[in-house]
């Protein structure tokens, strides 16, 4: 049984700046509207000191403010006001037409209407307080079409493999040739600059035409067959966390990056600034060494903010 808290609130006449802040706070917390001056969300913590919030602020501003608590109605039908059906079906018109123009020269402006999209989706989520069928549906949506998306980036993505992901030993893995196929993108670059930094500080990296070059001695990343993958959910950068037990904090805050910017999913606060470096990069440098290079320089940056930030 769903339980509620209304707030009713009588603002100033006076005071317009204080009656349109409330409005838009209230507004964007996706508050259902019983009457004028009456609001009503379920009774969950954010809710309750996003109401507390109003209602101080009112108060001290001369305007009244009450938060009620409401009794559970079977016929009031309270969840239906939250319904977010229509901004779903929004939300996958306008990802429908994207889609349309997936197309390799148009990726950098197409990387950046998905990710907007991603953020509209994020907020929808945020005040979708009874989340159904229209919110999967779009969600797996997203999901595909980022996939789609980083086929054209990356093309011949590994597919991920079952089974549970063995500890190493990093001081075997020393002094190796490793392998990846050529042009890197997101996870095979930050793959590449994890081994050098945390695993092999002296490895060579090779840049395959095709992942059948591999040589049998080699240690390959992030294609079919390699010794390091895609194994369940994980992409290769989780994959190599794993493998060699590197727990660190930042580092992990760092994989939820690579994980989004390759396989999609829940979008992190700095992961479309990355890829529109990492996209500027690539298509500067030619070099796959250099680019790796310069890559490095940026996840450098990246896990020390990540480390302040811990």
């Amino acid at each position: 049984m769903n339980e509620w808290i209304a707030l009713v609130l009588s603002l100033p006449t006076e005071n317009a700046t204080l009656r349109m802040r409330a409005w838009r706070t209230l507004k964007a917390s996706g508050v259902a509207v019983l009457r004028d001056g009456v609001y009503l969300l379920p009774q969950r913590e954010s809710c309750i000191q996003l109401f507390v919030s109003i209602t101080e602020e009112v108060q001290a501003a001369g305007g009244t403010a009450f938060i009620l608590r409401v009794a559970d109605d079977a016929e009031a039908k309270f969840p239906d006001l939250f319904d977010r059906k229509d901004d779903y079906a929004q939300l996958l018109n306008d990802l429908s037409r994207l889609q349309a123009t997936f197309t390799t020269e148009a990726l950098p402006n197409t990387i950046k209407q998905l990710r907007k999209l991603r953020k509209t989706f994020s907020g929808i989520v945020a005040i979708d307080y009874f989340p159904g069928a229209a919110f999967s549906q779009t969600e797996a949506a997203l999901v595909a079409a980022e996939v789609q998306l980083n086929s054209l980036l990356s093309p011949n993505e590994p597919q991920a493999t079952e089974g549970d992901i063995e500890r190493l030993d990093a001081s075997r893995h020393v002094g190796r040739n490793w392998a990846t196929r050529k042009r890197p993108w997101v996870d095979r670059l930050a793959s590449a600059w994890l081994i050098r930094r945390f695993i092999d500080s002296s490895a060579h990296f090779i840049w395959l035409e095709s992942p059948d070059d591999c040589p049998a001695d080699v240690l390959g990343f992030d294609f079919d067959g390699a010794t390091f993958s895609h194994v369940g959910a994980k992409v290769t950068f989780e994959v190599l966390l794993a493998s060699f037990g590197l727990e660190q904090p930042g580092l992990q805050r760092f994989g939820t990056v690579i994980h989004y910017l390759d396989a999609g999913g829940i979008q992190p606060s700095e992961a479309a600034g990355l890829e529109q470096i990492l996209w500027g990069l690539r298509s500067t440098l030619t070099d796959d060494d250099q680019l790796l290079t310069a890559a490095c320089s940026v996840f450098d940056a990246l896990l020390t903010a990540f480390t302040d930030k811990t």
